[in-house]
């Protein structure tokens, strides 16, 4: 999505790249990536992690309304069962770069690892950075817009399946969500090749 189609940068169009979800039990894993427009600077960006619920959803709206560009997609459960979760967050972000509507020439992800980007059109530089969603900006905004669509997303999903407390734990191994499991065995959006939702899907 395109929030300032009169962004222009002579220079280097850097995109910040994080992820959210890839610890819990149920759900998919988000990405989102972010370019933010130095005319249009948005104060308070830091680690989602970091900030309150409250704080973030009001960041999140900031970030739409001023990035030059951002994006979020995901890879659902059925995926990560397939190629492991690692695999299925490159591929969450891989998607977000793909679907900015304004092209980067460098990519900075969260993290120690990048998208492989095969098969792409145009040519940018991709690199990992520790610690990102604390150092590059546009990282942080990516973290900040990852993590407010999977809560939003999570508290849907409660809505079809309210005995897990997805609408609280996000998916999460909370007690509250292993008791559940262990009474009523998983659901169709749980990871079925983590460890405790195998063991469920065994006993149930």
């Amino acid at each position: 999505m395109q929030k300032s189609l009169a962004f222009i940068n002579q220079g280097a169009i850097l995109a910040g790249v994080d992820e959210a979800g890839r610890g819990p039990l149920a759900g998919p894993v988000v990405a989102a990536a972010v370019i933010l427009d130095d005319d249009r600077p948005i104060k308070g960006l830091k680690d989602s992690k970091l900030l309150s619920e409250v704080r973030r959803v009001a960041l999140a709206k900031v970030i739409r309304q001023n990035a030059a560009a951002f994006a979020v997609a995901l890879a659902e459960p059925s995926e990560i069962d397939d190629i492991n979760i690692l695999q299925a967050t490159l591929l969450a972000m891989e998607r977000a770069v793909k679907q900015l509507q304004l092209k980067p020439n460098i990519i900075k992800v969260d993290g120690t690892q990048v998208p492989k980007f095969k098969d792409e059109s145009y040519v940018f530089m991709a690199y990992a950075v520790v610690h990102g969603d604390q150092l590059v900006p546009a990282i942080s905004a990516a973290s900040i817009l990852a993590k407010v669509y999977r809560d939003r997303l999570m508290r849907r999903w409660h809505l079809r399946y309210p005995v897990y407390g997805f609408d609280s734990n996000k998916g999460y191994g909370t007690p509250y969500h292993l008791a559940a499991l262990g009474r009523v065995g998983p659901c169709p959006i749980h990871r079925k090749s983590f460890s405790p939702v195998k063991r469920a899907s065994v006993d149930g």
